[in-house]
């Protein structure tokens, strides 16, 4: 996404990822012979997760990309289990022990230690981390809701490919008002794989496995399956793009994967 973004706007990225991914996972459900068309009286709650899910976390991140890190921003982004976590409480009457509840004390600990970075380095604005943490509450409470109005008649390709398309459409306005068509003939071939990457990979295949384990677990257990991303991010961003991971990178990283590591800790049989 980073690569993709340094090129590509963000209203013209997003909409190029969602319209795309969308429609390939809508054909795909047609071509395993599985129903893609859905009754009109679940439209309000489609559109509800759709938005949480994809226009306020699509949105969000790619705008928070361009203040901030890709390592940094994946730390907060993926605060989001903890986030799902208390809403799961909240809204689905789950309920929470001590071990949660530390964890979710170590994830908001990391948040506050990139933040005060930030707002200690002269001249660089907290408005990243802002949004990718608005990003990440946005998105833990689409996971909850996803779980809340289940089940969903119709296959999980289908219900993630009618998200993208639905979702899409607020950022398919801005980006028709607010920037013109790129030229993508003038794009590096680092960017356009970004865009390929993040349509096929992210939009297609992960989209799809992510809601695919909040049918099959109960929501806060299946966001605890994304805590591992960070690491990804912050090692990735340091190879790939050869951003700095300083002490407070990896301070935030160790507090969300002690979080994780409360969270993921067997139990009692």
């Amino acid at each position: 996404m980073k690569l993709a973004l340094s090129e590509i706007p963000p209203w013209s990225f997003r909409t190029m990822c969602l319209l795309g991914g969308g429609l390939i996972l809508l054909s795909l459900t047609a071509a395993q012979g599985e129903r893609v068309r859905f009754e009109l009286r679940i439209l309000p709650t489609l559109v509800l997760v759709s938005v949480f899910n994809i226009t306020a976390w699509h949105l969000l991140t790619a705008y928070g990309l361009l203040h901030t890190s890709s390592g940094r921003a994946a730390i907060i982004g993926y605060t989001m289990p903890l986030w799902a976590s208390v809403l799961s409480v909240l809204v689905l009457k789950v309920r929470i022990g001590a071990r949660e509840v530390a964890a979710l004390g170590l994830g908001m600990a990391a948040l506050a230690l990139l933040v005060a970075e930030d707002l200690r380095t002269i001249g660089t604005s907290p408005l990243g981390p802002l949004l990718i943490g608005l990003a990440a509450l946005g998105w833990g409470l689409g996971t909850v809701l996803i779980k809340r109005f289940a089940p969903w008649p119709m296959p999980v390709t289908a219900l993630t490919g009618w998200q993208q398309l639905i979702g899409a459409i607020p950022i398919v306005i801005g980006w028709w008002l607010l920037e013109p068509v790129p030229d993508l003939g003038a794009v590096s071939p680092w960017a356009i794989g970004g865009l390929i990457y993040a349509v096929t990979v992210a939009m297609v295949f992960c989209h799809t496995a992510y809601f695919k384990l909040v049918e099959l677990l109960p929501a806060h257990v299946a966001a605890i399956s994304t805590l591992a991303i960070p690491a990804v991010g912050v090692i990735s961003g340091a190879l790939i793009l050869g951003e700095r991971v300083g002490g407070a990178e990896i301070g935030a990283l160790l507090l969300v994967i002690g979080g994780l590591f409360l969270l993921l800790r067997p139990g009692p049989r």
